[in-house]
């Protein structure tokens, strides 16, 4: 048990008809002794989300309402502004309306807290959410600053690390089978740049120093920006392996999609979503990752050159463009919720 009677707000967004995930999201947090509230954010669901949560008849269950989907970063905004300013809740942990947290998934953060004698302004835990691989390698001891924050990339491309990548392949190739006899080792915490909002840990007064989500990303990115004030104004996110979540929802938004030898599934795929993870990635990653501003564009030429190609052999010129303007967007600070006419 833990060591200390902290109260535990938990907060999950849903949205269209997930009231299956997001039922077994609330059972299961009713079940944690340290849960005082449970605020469930319905952004424009499509069936009758209030009836729901009255038939579970448990006061600690609370609403907000919205008509409309506003995204995640206005879902997750609202949520956390309403527990900050009408909750005493010491912690606000954020969960997606599909993330199902251990029956211990909680008292490992609290236990954590308490042996890592963590100051509420200066510290913020995340649960391991056991279906994303890239949390695994980083448990077992691969560095996140090797995979997030790259200097002067583009869209995660940089010719100065090709080299490293063919290499890296080919030692792959060569190297021997591990023995999947012998356990890995999992580190009990370890430090992480910026984390997503399912599984994000912290004390209302880390909330008085870094605020609420920005609006404006309306969708993608806005966990990573939000979760990056912290170390930004010099605070730890440790990431806690103890501490596991499951994804219940396996439903892949790229369906069964692979993409061929003269496509990319920015143009395959372009859309709403597509949209918005370009331009917010793009805004995000040139206001904290920029080091060199030839590199960059260097990196920018090479990428956008290789898709013009790509669009021409694939007949998505049209999907190009609109790829053009939300890169543009991005570089320019042009946020908030898009015309439908870039979609």
């Amino acid at each position: 048990m833990p060591k200390i009677e902290n109260k535990t707000c938990a907060i999950t967004v849903t949205y269209g008809n997930r009231w299956g995930l997001v039922s077994q999201i609330i059972e299961r947090l009713r079940s944690h002794k340290f849960i005082s509230h449970i605020v469930v954010v319905n952004n424009g669901s499509t069936y009758n989300v209030k009836e729901k949560i009255d038939e579970i008849g448990d006061g600690r269950v609370v609403l907000i309402d919205h008509a409309e989907n506003l995204g995640s970063a206005g879902g997750y905004h609202h949520g956390i502004a309403y527990a900050h300013q009408h909750l005493d809740d010491d912690f606000v942990w954020l969960l997606d309306d599909d993330n199902l947290p251990d029956s211990d998934a909680l008292n490992v953060l609290l236990n954590t807290w308490v042996d890592l004698d963590a100051k509420g302004d200066t510290t913020a835990l995340f649960s391991l959410r056991t279906d994303r691989e890239i949390d695994s390698k980083f448990a077992q001891g691969a560095d996140p600053y090797k995979y997030y924050l790259i200097p002067d990339d583009f869209l995660g491309f940089s010719f100065l690390k090709i080299g490293h990548n063919k290499l890296a392949k080919i030692a792959k190739k060569f190297k021997k089978s591990e023995d999947s006899s012998i356990p890995k080792t999992i580190a009990p915490k370890v430090r992480m740049p910026y984390v997503p909002y399912g599984g994000f840990f912290l004390h209302r007064q880390m909330i008085d120093k870094i605020g609420y989500p920005d609006e404006r990303f309306y969708l993608y990115v806005d966990d990573e920006e939000y979760t990056y004030r912290v170390t930004q104004n010099g605070g730890t996110i440790w990431l806690i392996p103890a501490s596991k979540i499951s994804d219940i929802d396996t439903t892949d938004v790229r369906g069964d999609y692979k993409p061929g030898t003269f496509s990319s599934n920015y143009l395959d795929l372009w859309g709403f979503r597509m949209y918005y993870r370009v331009r917010n990635s793009v805004y995000f990653h040139y206001k904290t990752s920029l080091k060199n501003a030839l590199v960059f564009n260097i990196n920018k030429v090479l990428f956008i050159g290789k898709l013009k190609v790509l669009s021409i052999l694939s007949s998505k010129q049209k999907e190009y463009k609109k790829f053009l303007v939300a890169v543009n967007d991005g570089l320019n600070g042009n946020l908030g919720k898009a015309n439908p006419e870039k979609f």
